[in-house]
């Protein structure tokens, strides 16, 4: 059975899949409904074409999209310098910010500075990376995330070997006892979320999964349904 202490599954719609000309509207679409209690972050990628080969959005549009919504905005910095660049995002308003480990060497001083502003600090790997030399400062950290993909581009094959980081990761959390949660990001779909789930994910990154379809709202409560259901059989 699952741990009892853990949080429900959480789901983080990417708007790197949503229509870019209504954000406002997309975001709505995955938000609190009569029937529904709506997604628990919404996860917005900033990219800055130097740590990834690709150029997203940044400040005034995560600013903007902090203005248009009451939801949690996770934002996951693919970018160079984040000790100059991820605080701000807290400061903004931004739930919980995640840099990634390759691109500092001091990643605990940085995640400092992003509780310091008021935000959640996460902290993300590339597949390739490896998780060992990170294992003992993650009580340093609010979130870890680890890529499923190549971070970059959207719309890429989950890589189901990561998972063994994750269950890594899950056993150190419950070995410690620490608060913390484990994120994925990468290929999140419904072919693949339940061993995910099985593996010790708590929040569930989807990007084309979610708004790929014409009921976003509706893909949230599945992938959430079969999430929960793969958890309770660990």
């Amino acid at each position: 059975m699952c741990n009892p202490g853990r949080p429900a599954p959480m789901i983080a719609p990417s708007i790197l899949s949503a229509d870019f000309a209504n954000l406002a509207t997309e975001i709505a679409a995955v938000g609190p409904s009569d029937v529904d209690p709506g997604v628990d972050w919404v996860h917005v990628d900033v990219m800055d074409n130097h740590f990834v080969p690709n150029l997203t959005l940044g400040m005034p549009v995560v600013e903007s999209i902090l203005k248009a919504t009451d939801i949690p905005i996770d934002c996951h910095l693919m970018i160079e310098d984040p000790g100059r660049w991820a605080p701000p995002y807290a400061e903004a308003g931004a739930y919980n910010v995640t840099f990634h480990a390759e691109a500092t060497d001091d990643p605990r001083s940085v995640a400092r500075d992003i509780r310091a502003a008021g935000g959640k600090a996460g902290l993300a790997i590339k597949p390739g990376t490896a998780l060992e030399p990170y294992l003992e400062i993650l009580r340093d950290f609010d979130t870890f995330l680890v890529m499923s993909v190549e971070p970059g581009f959207g719309g890429q094959k989950f890589m189901p070997e990561v998972l063994d980081k994750v269950r890594t990761i899950r056993s150190v959390i419950d070995r410690d006892d620490l608060q913390l949660l484990v994120e994925i990001d990468g290929g999140i779909a419904d072919s693949t979320i339940e061993q995910a789930a099985e593996a010790g994910v708590d929040c569930f990154v989807a990007g084309s999964a979610v708004y790929g379809g014409d009921d976003p709202a509706a893909r949230v409560a599945e992938l959430r349904r079969k999430a929960t259901a793969a958890r309770t059989v660990v």
